[in-house]
């Protein structure tokens, strides 16, 4: 990246030498992104967020398919990121109809609900991949197949996954799938959406012809640069990651389990992603764990990572039909490439301390 914030600083749009250099940086870029995740470089717009990525998936496919008259109705789940979320509800405004599809308690989209709500005017379905609060991970692959036979646009935040599971294009049948850099340890700022040949939006900026008309504007060359360098590491490690990180995720909650009492865990213990844990503890709200462990030194949530400052009980857990009691006792705790055994086992016993501290100085009855 260092190059393009010292000495690279042609507009890639541009035609003379400095701007056909910073271009091919940024094509380049563009393939080594594509093929991280399957598709092709021509499929790849870059984006300035996955929130960015989200709106112009959901907002511009849908306008575009009802400027088209190809139908009026969209479905979401009821569990997905507020970028989605808020979108649909922008669309509902406009007019449209929005289906919000529900989950299971541990967090899953059910195939034969969202098969029953499917109509005639169904023009686009939004399941996230992985849920950025429990972790829990959807049947993409399984509903892409199934809306690919009903000829309905299919879209999925994959922002959680990307770098922690597999992700392609072609496996999921998805027609736009959104990721972002900064979960893979790459910068923020920079994103992108995919969007498979032939997919049209209606863009949300209007302006120069930067990204397909989609996204004009200039690009953030460092940013792309550095999302496809952490992409490329990311690809490379993610088989030895997954599997390391699943090794500490079973030791934490391993280590949990036996030493607090009155400790549950939200979300699927199958079907999850290996580096996050969202874990309720009865009689002490999340919030007051998660700042007696930063005081500690560990960094933790009592919601997404995108709303943790708001002592509101988490939607997701709702829809799971968890009690709001139960919802805002949960804490999210998630982990990276500089997690080790160690770090686990410190929190592990930070959190038995704080745990034990808070019953003991209000003579909560606890086993352990």
């Amino acid at each position: 990246m260092e190059p393009f914030l010292t000495t690279l600083f042609g507009n890639p749009s541009s035609l003379h030498q400095f701007g056909l250099t910073v271009k091919e940086a940024v094509e380049k870029a563009r393939e080594t992104v594509a093929h991280a995740i399957g598709a092709r470089p021509k499929e790849i717009i870059f984006t300035g967020s996955g929130t960015e990525s989200d709106n112009i998936a959901v907002l511009g496919t849908a306008r575009y398919l009802r400027q088209q008259k190809k139908g009026n109705h969209i479905i979401v789940s009821q569990i997905e990121h507020p970028a989605v979320l808020e979108a649909a509800r922008a669309l509902e405004r406009e007019g449209f109809e929005v289906t919000y599809l529900p989950v299971d308690e541990n967090g899953r989209v059910s195939i034969i609900e969202l098969e029953r709500e499917l109509r005639p005017e169904t023009i686009l379905v939004s399941i996230m991949h992985a849920n950025n609060v429990t972790g829990t991970v959807q049947p993409i692959a399984e509903i892409g197949s199934l809306l690919h036979e009903r000829h309905v646009i299919f879209h999925t935040d994959a922002i959680q996954s990307f770098g922690k599971i597999p992700v392609d294009v072609n496996d999921l049948h998805v027609d736009l799938l959104s990721i972002n850099a900064h979960k893979l340890g790459g910068p923020k700022g920079i994103a992108a959406l995919y969007m498979r040949k032939g997919i049209r939006v209606t863009p949300l900026v209007y302006g120069g012809g930067q990204e397909r008309g989609i996204r004009p504007a200039t690009q953030n060359v460092a940013g792309i640069v550095g999302f496809a360098k952490a992409a490329e590491l990311a690809m490379t490690e993610r088989v030895r990651e997954q599997e390391r990180l699943e090794r500490l995720r079973s030791r934490l909650l391993d280590k949990l389990q036996s030493s607090i009492s009155g400790l549950k865990m939200n979300g699927d213990t199958k079907y999850h992603l290996p580096n996050i844990i969202n874990i309720s503890v009865d009689q002490i709200e999340g919030q007051a764990l998660m700042l007696e462990l930063d005081r500690l030194g560990f960094a933790t949530s009592s919601g997404s990572a995108c709303s943790s400052g708001n002592h509101e009980p988490s939607y997701v857990l709702l829809a799971m039909n968890k009690s709001t009691e139960h919802a805002l006792e949960s804490l999210r705790i998630s982990m990276g490439s500089s997690t080790t055994e160690q770090s686990v086992d410190e929190l592990a016993e930070a959190l038995h301390q704080v745990v034990t501290e808070w019953r003991r100085a209000r003579n909560i009855p606890f086993t352990h």
